[in-house]
């Protein structure tokens, strides 16, 4: 019954609105099902009236007649029962599965000043416990809305004809229970929304200290962590218990007015029956169909919660939903045969009021190398980051095969400009999935030659066979199992596996010696046949390797040209040359002294 198609992700309607008009068929479905249900149950309440005075006045053929079709009617008003809530559940099912869907999408869309505002821990939050509330609200929330109304006509038509009197008294405290329906209604939201952020709140915490627990460990600071954890816990268990004060007094004052309802019954109902103006059967019938419209209004409080619930919850959500990416697919057809020729014009980049890049200018023909260096804060990760657009880059400044980046597709960009960052982030999975987490299926034999031959170019085969479970090792979250150095390289692999024609560095080979470095930058070099290379670097031996240096300071381009011309220059660069000659040197005296040691320093 209404098989469900996937949709482009980018499609998805994620209004409340919408996604109630994207399922109205089901909904639509559900509501012909309560509407038979509560049809059959005022038909049953009316023969079962019928039933009793026949039972009580001797006619038992009548009453047995009336009692199998009863059985009947009662049986085919629970399947119509339980189909109603598999149709409108599902419908909640499917939308709770759409929103996930769209959420996921948009966030792999968002740059980082999203992520700056809101962490990966409040972002879990709402991922998993606010679209459960969501869901609730459209599949259990929508039944109930839909359910009431119906069993308020179907209750009153079988009730009004057997005694209007006895429904004006049965139904006098209801407008008692609108007020205070109102009035529970507005703090629930509130105070449903405060804990929600709470969870959130402490979601975040426990992320933060998983993540980093080796540097918990480092600093002796378990205790510190612990405590910081209970404030963030009694926050959320003091906003929790103030919801579930809330939300306890409010079955109770609930059941407590519907309850005076049901003496009035018995009271007015019992003099009617003296009086004569209400027979056996009658009063039973009443009662019954008193009972299923009390049923619906005592769940009207939990209905109420649960609807501010899931509006509190979507409140949230929204905020990413509704999320600006200020990075977005250009509306250019991409050069057919293109061949990698990079160009940065006058590039200036700000983050916040600080100018990060000044008026950056460059050429990279295909097969050709740059290095890029300069002292820490110069820009130089800024620029390698602008250069695939993992940044929000200028439109007019770099353009790739003649064409601005900005009008590009960013797949298409990504795929010609491979990124191996130098903070190598892996996932728990194992080393293979790492290597080859940028192809589509990581388990075929030719992947799997492919993982191996990227692995061997990196110089990290040999280390990851030696594992307990060889290239199937379980790396551990962000690869904690692996070295600094092991890690980088992983991901380096990765990076080559896309065989993009332009490959940024951006200092990839920091935490790996210098032998280790050389033979990797030998592999880089053999390759250059295919692809162009751009080494953001702090070491002179790597970057005396590449065609062209460019210095960067302050975010400006202070020098340009060959290592010799650069050292003849005597600027910036020559002064780094001097430093990490001398580095070397005392490195090497050290080595002569304590050779144990220094060999222990250069293991990866």
């Amino acid at each position: 019954m209404f098989p469900y198609t996937p949709t482009d992700p980018g499609r998805i309607p994620v209004e409340l609105g919408a996604q109630f008009k994207r399922h109205a068929g089901r909904f639509g479905v559900g509501l012909l099902l309560l509407g038979l249900y509560q049809v059959a149950q005022w038909w049953f309440d009316n023969h079962f009236m019928s039933a009793i005075n026949a039972a009580t006045s001797g006619q038992d053929a009548l009453a047995l007649n009336l009692g199998c079709l009863l059985v009947a009617v009662a049986l085919g008003a629970f399947v119509a029962r339980v189909l109603s809530r598999l149709v409108v559940f599902n419908a909640g099912r499917i939308a709770e599965y759409e929103l996930r869907r769209a959420l996921l999408y948009r966030l792999q869309r968002l740059g980082p000043p999203f992520f700056q505002r809101m962490s990966s821990g409040e972002i879990m939050s709402r991922v998993t416990n606010d679209l459960v509330q969501v869901r609730l609200l459209l599949g259990f929330g929508v039944l109930n809305v839909i359910n009431t109304p119906f069993a308020l006509v179907s209750a009153l038509a079988v009730t009004l004809p057997i005694s209007a009197k006895l429904t004006v008294a049965a139904l006098a405290p209801l407008p008692v229970l609108i007020i205070v329906t109102r009035s529970f209604s507005r703090q629930l939201y509130t105070r449903t929304l405060e804990n929600q952020n709470a969870i959130g709140a402490m979601s975040e915490q426990v992320q933060n200290s998983i993540a980093g627990v080796r540097v918990v460990r480092s600093f002796a600071l378990e205790e510190q962590e612990i405590r910081a954890f209970s404030r963030t816990n009694q926050q959320y268990l003091e906003k929790s218990l103030a919801l579930a004060r809330l939300r306890g007094s409010f079955g109770p004052v609930m059941q407590a007015i519907t309850a005076v309802g049901a003496l009035v019954v018995f009271w007015y109902g019992g003099y009617l029956m003296l009086a004569d103006e209400l027979d056996t059967g009658g009063f039973l019938a009443f009662y019954r169909a008193l009972g299923r419209l009390t049923w619906p209004l005592m769940s009207l409080g939990f209905l109420v919660g649960l609807v501010q619930r899931g509006r509190a919850a979507y409140t949230r959500l929204a905020q990413i939903y509704e999320a600006v990416p200020d990075i977005v697919d250009g509306p250019a057809t991409p050069t057919p045969d293109g061949v990698g020729r990079l160009e940065v014009r006058h590039l200036s980049f700000s983050h916040a009021d600080t100018r990060v890049l000044d008026d950056v200018s460059f050429m990279l023909e295909p097969g050709a190398s740059i290095a890029v260096v300069g002292r820490t804060g110069s820009g130089k990760s800024t620029l390698a980051e602008l250069l695939p657009r993992l940044l929000a880059t200028p439109p007019g400044r770099v353009f790739l095969d003649g064409q601005d980046i900005c009008d590009l597709p960013l797949a298409y960009v990504r795929k010609m400009i491979g990124y191996a960052q130098q903070d190598a982030f892996l996932f728990s999975t194992t080393v293979s999935r790492n290597i080859a987490f940028p192809l589509d299926e990581p388990d075929s034999e030719a992947a799997l030659l492919s993982i191996r031959d990227a692995a061997r170019r990196v110089h990290v085969l040999d280390e990851m066979l030696a594992l307990p479970d060889g290239l199937d090792t379980i790396v551990g979250e962000r690869g904690v199992q692996l070295s600094g150095g092991q890690k980088q390289r992983v991901a380096l692999a990765g990076a080559l596996l896309v065989q993009p024609r332009i490959l940024v560095l951006d200092d990839p080979l920091s935490a790996v010696d210098a032998r280790t470095e050389k033979r990797i930058l030998d592999t880089i070099d053999r390759e250059r046949s295919e692809r162009s290379v751009i080494l953001v670097t702090h070491r002179v031996a790597a970057a005396r390797r590449c065609d062209r240096i460019i210095v960067l300071d302050a975010g400006r381009i202070v020098e340009s040209g060959t290592h010799e011309e650069l050292i003849a220059h005597q600027g910036i660069y020559a002064r780094f040359a001097e430093e990490q000659r001398i580095q070397s040197e005392l490195e090497k005296l050290g080595e002569a002294e304590y050779p144990s040691l220094q060999r222990e320093v250069v293991v990866p």
